[in-house]
């Protein structure tokens, strides 16, 4: 069973606090399945989660951060709002979602490229 950046995260936090996967599933409040669907990547992360985690643990600002990063790491979908988006923008976001299952690492390195250039993140 394969698990994702948050599933790594948590896994080690509950060994360095003695927790099994139910104490944490009863910290927040869901089913041990739910937690595992979570930890496998079968399910995003709920963003109350963050928090509960963050203060059951007492986690540094650091590890917050960390924290945030690996569910970010570990989401199966993401939504674009293209509400306020212009046409071209809205273009974009459609093809990209069309191409993204053939996106080898070379083009995602590209884009990549071009979003933090535009950024100003070299």
């Amino acid at each position: 069973m394969s698990h994702t950046s948050f599933g790594e995260f948590v896994r080690v936090l509950r060994i360095r606090h003695n927790e099994l996967m139910g104490d944490m599933a009863e910290m927040l409040g869901v089913k041990v399945s739910f937690l595992s669907a979570v930890e496998t990547g079968k399910k995003n992360v709920p963003a109350e989660w963050i928090r509960k985690i963050a203060e059951h643990y007492n986690l540094t600002e650091e590890k917050q951060d960390e924290l945030r990063e690996a569910v970010e790491e570990s989401r199966t979908q993401y939504k674009i709002v293209t509400k306020d988006a212009g046409k071209k923008q809205r273009r974009a976001a459609l093809q990209f979602a069309r191409s993204f299952d053939k996106l080898d690492d070379e083009t995602a390195n590209k884009i990549l490229y071009l979003l933090s250039k535009k950024e100003g993140k070299n």
